[in-house]
């Protein structure tokens, strides 16, 4: 008899050590599950980060490229205004200039002795010459 409950105690050890194991099992089996679904998860966000990191890039380099081209234009717009600006006043200097020089040699033809007025108008043709050096030099930079 006490061999039969020796025997009744090994199947009642073996069927606990069997439910022990699918128990076992059964958490690693949940846990792996849990650990599959986390990981999967990080992926998916991490991919999705990476995508909406790409989509927001281009977008501003886009609209950059886009602000560079209007400031472009509008500079080349303000220069050629001042470059016009600056050759119509070249222009209108050498006029005056060259009006200076007239009324000068006709002024030191009619001069007899005074060369006070040669002398006003010499100094202001000099004036306008300098004026005239300093705005090419100003054209020249802007160009």
């Amino acid at each position: 008899m006490a061999e039969l409950q020796t025997e009744d105690l090994t199947v009642v050890r073996r069927k606990e050590s069997k439910k022990k194991r699918r128990l076992r099992l059964a958490f690693i089996n949940f846990f792996m599950l849990w650990l599959l679904l986390i990981l999967g998860g990080f992926y998916a966000t991490h991919s999705y980060m990476e995508h909406f990191k790409k989509t927001v890039t281009e977008q501003i380099e886009e609209q950059t490229s886009t602000q560079i081209k209007t400031l472009q234009t509008s500079y080349d717009e303000q220069i050629t205004k001042l470059e016009t600006s600056y050759i119509t006043q070249l222009s209108d200097l050498q006029i005056k200039i060259e009006q200076l020089n007239e009324l000068l040699t006709f002024t030191k033809d009619n001069a007899d002795s005074s060369t006070d007025n040669s002398n006003m108008l010499y100094t202001q043709l000099n004036e306008m010459k300098t004026q005239l050096n300093e705005l090419q030099k100003s054209l020249e930079l802007m160009k």
